[in-house]
């Protein structure tokens, strides 16, 4: 398959089955797939209810062979919103064809018409193919920067107690 039958498509309310089996299907490929508990009607509620992400498709002969969910965060030192791209996945079988960078590309686009100030994701550090890639895109690691995440059970903790 060539890169130049790749077209773009916005998640509709109808593709939440599709959604979340892209997002297991990630999951599974960064082993950890138990680490999923989202749901279609979670989904529902915050992709097409909240709006507080969005997903576009990859799509190749009429086949979603990938997809990408983003957001806007926002940055106080550059004065603007960024676009985070929390996932972004293609399937094995479709590797290799330029459809990632073609996804990354899309969304560069989509942050330089919105004019975002930063673009934005993580990568595990294992995934050397992916960091590889990024890198090979002009992206560099934030190397002095730490995540630090609370879970559910910790924002409670923090929160109530």
């Amino acid at each position: 398959m060539e890169n130049n039958n790749l077209i773009f498509r916005d998640a509709v309310e109808n593709d939440i089955p599709l959604v979340l089996q892209f997002i297991k299907d990630l999951a599974e490929y960064e082993k950890m797939s138990n680490d999923v508990v989202a749901t279609e009607e979670l989904l529902k509620e915050w992709l097409f209810e909240k709006k507080i992400a969005e997903v576009i498709f990859a799509v190749a002969d009429g086949k979603e062979v990938g997809f990408a969910l983003f957001f806007h965060n926002f940055s106080t030192f550059v004065g603007r919103a960024g676009l985070y791209l929390e996932d972004v996945f293609i399937y094995p079988q479709f590797r290799g064809y330029g459809y990632g960078k073609a996804i990354l590309k899309k969304l560069a686009q989509i942050a330089a018409e919105r004019n975002c100030g930063r673009f934005e994701w993580c990568c595990l550090d294992w995934n050397k193919p992916s960091i590889d890639f990024y890198m090979s895109l002009g992206a560099k690691p934030m190397d002095e920067w730490t995540i630090y995440r609370l879970d559910e059970e910790g924002i409670k903790k923090l929160a109530f107690e």
